[in-house]
């Protein structure tokens, strides 16, 4: 049985490229991201977001040309809506994560559009990627941190760095590794710092990457 009745060739070659890029897009989710982060919400929106975007795009691309098209012109609207789906979401992602996301809609814009090059090309570039990645997260360690809503305010002052720091690791429970002060409100008897530490556990949540208090976070009950 021929697979070609079945199939278009256009079809086949978005199949070979559509498997190139969810194998390097999944390295790079899997065993790069999710080893140190275990972020189970965002690696479902990386692949997922990595899936659709290839098919979006290429169907896009193929169209235009079967319509007679300016691909030029689609690819430019195209990348602007995919762009401008980062703004979806409701809470700030961290630089990490968004790094991340561009990193796999680029490798899927790239596989989708890359019609005029060998697969083994395309197997290079994304390659190259990949192993850029690994490079960062080898040689950069991620300092975790999290914002704390403290109410010792005499403790934030510079001569009383090690008593602070030894209430929050004994209140926390956390590996402290420094504390920075920021906002302070005498008039409510506290302050704003951020806390650098270890993360000795097995997975972190998305509370530990809350960039900000937003206005309920610092109502008073």
């Amino acid at each position: 049985m021929d697979i070609q009745q079945f199939f278009t060739d256009e079809f086949i070659e978005m199949a070979v490229r559509f498997i190139i890029c969810t194998a390097f897009n999944w390295l790079i989710i899997d065993r790069l991201y999710y080893q140190k982060s275990k972020r189970r919400d965002f690696y479902f929106t990386f692949l997922l977001t990595s899936i659709a975007i290839f098919f979006l795009v290429f169907y896009m691309i193929f169209g235009l040309d079967k319509l007679g098209g300016k691909t030029s012109m689609g690819i430019g609207i195209g990348l602007f809506g995919i762009f401008s789906i980062m703004r979806y979401r409701t809470d700030a992602m961290p630089v990490r994560e968004m790094t991340y996301l561009f990193v796999i809609i680029s490798l899927s814009v790239i596989n989708a559009i890359a019609s005029s090059v060998t697969p083994a090309e395309i197997i290079v570039t994304d390659f190259v990627v990949a192993f850029s990645v690994w490079i960062c997260e080898k040689r950069l360690h991620i300092q975790y941190s999290k914002l704390v809503q403290y109410d010792r305010i005499e403790l934030v002052k510079p001569e009383r760095y090690e008593d602070l720091k030894k209430d929050i690791e004994q209140r926390l429970g956390l590996d402290v590794i420094k504390i920075e002060v920021g906002a302070v409100d005498f008039l409510r008897d506290m302050a704003v710092i951020r806390v650098y530490y270890r993360n000795t556990r097995a997975h972190s949540s998305s509370v530990d990457h809350k960039l900000k208090f937003t206005k309920e976070d610092l109502t008073t009950v």
